[in-house]
């Protein structure tokens, strides 16, 4: 009986190794196919790569006095815009595996996808480390950018380190956001939905001001957005050694923690909204 036993676990092990063998291997897969969109459709993601650029010089060269303001944590606006930028353009690499999702659902690739003998779970991993591999192009990409404008990294490489983490987070936070809608709508309808409400959350934060600068009702709101935490370890590594925003656990861990529950919310999002795909 119990040598019945030992041979039931170790069957058991080896079947939970081989479902995770299998959902890595159908991942990269996943993943490498994400990555081959990039090079046929250079047109799709090209743009999220430009965007970051523009909303970081026209920000910063537009309100570039905002930095006299007194109180303003930094003397320079592109230290303050750059990572505007950046989470901008990392919430557009989690929505845009939403965009390639709904097209593959309207073609009926994604049916193809779905009967395949492989984990369901790899039909979100898989877009997800695309995800990350399109965010941290984008933070090798702009912040060169930034410092050929004058930025400068008062953090060091930890103000580096916590820049990509925010976003990476804020790609894996869109990411599930962009799947779970597409899941549920199914359609392009979903990627306006998308857009708009990434626009609306990262808007209704510390995106142009910091918090004590911010007044009425934008001030409550930006209060209580879990992006206002990740906009403050984004920028932890770029304001003044003298600010209270800059490097330190205290303004890290609140960032930390709202890429934790929001990413966790929203896959837990895409994966019920995966389900219903069967109903």
């Amino acid at each position: 009986m119990y040598c019945r036993n030992i041979v039931c676990a170790n069957r058991t092990s080896s079947q939970i190794g081989s479902q995770m063998n299998q959902t890595i291997r159908s991942s990269r897969a996943m993943m490498l196919r994400g990555l081959l969109t990039i090079r046929r459709l250079p047109s799709a993601f090209f743009p999220s790569l430009a965007m970051p650029v523009f909303t970081m010089i026209a920000f910063a060269g537009t309100y570039f006095a905002i930095t006299k303001i007194p109180g303003f944590p930094t003397d320079r606006s592109v230290n303050w815009f750059m990572p505007l930028g950046i989470c901008f353009g990392s919430a557009f690499s989690g929505i845009g595996m939403g965009f390639s999702t709904i097209r593959d659902i309207e073609t009926g690739f994604y049916d193809r996808l779905r009967m395949s003998p492989t984990s369901r779970l790899s039909l979100i991993t898989g877009p997800l480390f695309t995800a990350w591999i399109r965010s941290l192009m984008l933070c090798a990409f702009v912040i060169p950018f930034g410092i050929a404008l004058g930025a400068r990294f008062t953090g060091g490489l930890l103000g580096l380190l916590a820049l990509v983490a925010a976003s990476l987070g804020i790609s894996t936070i869109s990411l599930g956001w962009g799947l779970g809608l597409a899941y549920r709508f199914r359609d392009m309808r979903g990627a306006a939905v998308m857009q708009l409400t990434m626009f609306i959350v990262l808007y209704l934060s510390t995106a142009q001001m910091p918090m004590p600068l911010l007044q009425g009702w934008l001030h409550a709101v930006a209060r209580v957005n879990p992006l206002t935490n990740i906009l403050r370890l984004a920028r932890e590594g770029l304001v003044n050694t003298t600010s209270p925003d800059y490097l330190s656990w205290n303004n890290t861990w609140g960032g930390l923690l709202a890429i934790v529950i929001m990413a966790t919310l929203t896959l837990i999002f895409a994966g019920r909204g995966l389900r219903t795909l069967d109903k």
